[in-house]
């Protein structure tokens, strides 16, 4: 399994930090729109005819001599959409191992709290996963992943939002190492779900790992490039790539997304601890 019991048993305490009302099928454990049968006094109106009975509010007819009923919040089910680059970047320094960890830990807060989760990685059709025990079969499902480039991030995201869904919450995990991830992040928000962005990163793209002449292969398209990687060169890089990595943060907080810039490799237990509470991801 991706996750050992003890963290497993630090998340069923968790819930997803959604910010939006829900209005789905299922009892779940999320705030809706509609009323319920929670203890979360929402509202009281007049009695009519065919209203449960055990609503009314005696104090208020007693007191006030009308008939009125109590309404509650509904607790709701949530759709949560797991989207999980599995583009050819994410093979390297141990990147999508780290992404299917986080996305394994969402899974699971989202299937103890009865949510119905979704799948999104490229090159394959949505897998649906629903009820606590579903599980076992999600973690099956995100450790056989590999990263064999079948499709880019924005395209990945592009199809996503093609089909019809309600609002929700996505949990993307990418490296973001995709000439159209602007585009990408610009349409994330437009499902109408909240969407909170794991932007994993790897050793290698954090620091060069040799300087002297090198050809730099695009593990994507297979290009290569001859470079003289010199100190001041890799000085610029480590630049250049911060400055990419900062916008990245920027773009998606100005569109409400909260974003978590991952070490591929930190013990996913600590992400958990650290960034995704932190980010109000989980709470």
């Amino acid at each position: 399994m991706l996750l050992d019991p003890q963290l497993l048993a630090t998340l069923e305490r968790l819930q997803l930090g959604t910010r939006r009302p829900l209005a789905g099928q299922i009892s779940g454990a999320h705030r809706s729109r509609r009323y319920g049968s929670s203890l979360d006094f929402a509202d009281a109106r007049e009695y009519q005819p065919g209203d449960d009975y055990r609503r009314i509010d005696y104090l208020t007819l007693a007191r006030l001599d009308q008939l009125v009923i109590r309404l509650y919040d509904a607790d709701d089910d949530l759709r949560v959409d797991l989207v999980v680059d599995t583009s050819a970047s994410m093979a390297l320094d141990g990147k999508l191992r780290t992404a299917v960890e986080l996305a394994a830990a969402i899974g699971f807060v989202a299937l103890a709290r009865r949510d119905v989760v979704r799948l999104h990685v490229p090159g394959r059709p949505p897998q649906r996963f629903s009820g606590r025990m579903a599980y076992a079969q999600l973690d099956r499902q995100l450790e056989a992943l590999t990263a064999r480039g079948d499709e880019l991030f924005s395209s990945l995201v592009q199809r996503v939002l093609s089909a019809a869904r309600p609002p929700g919450f996505a949990f993307v995990c990418s490296d973001l190492l995709d000439p159209e991830w602007e585009r990408g992040i610009r349409r994330l928000p437009t499902a109408g779900a909240d969407v909170a962005i794991a932007h994993v990163l790897g050793a290698t793209d954090l620091e060069p790992p040799t300087v002297g002449d090198v050809d730099l292969v695009d593990i994507e398209t297979g290009a290569r490039v001859p470079v003289s990687l010199t100190r001041a060169a890799v000085d610029s890089y480590r630049e250049r790539f911060e400055a990419w990595a900062d916008n990245v943060d920027d773009q998606a907080r100005r569109r409400g997304m909260p974003v978590m810039r991952v070490t591929a490799g930190t013990d996913v237990g600590a992400l958990v601890r650290d960034q995704l509470r932190r980010s109000a991801v989980l709470r």
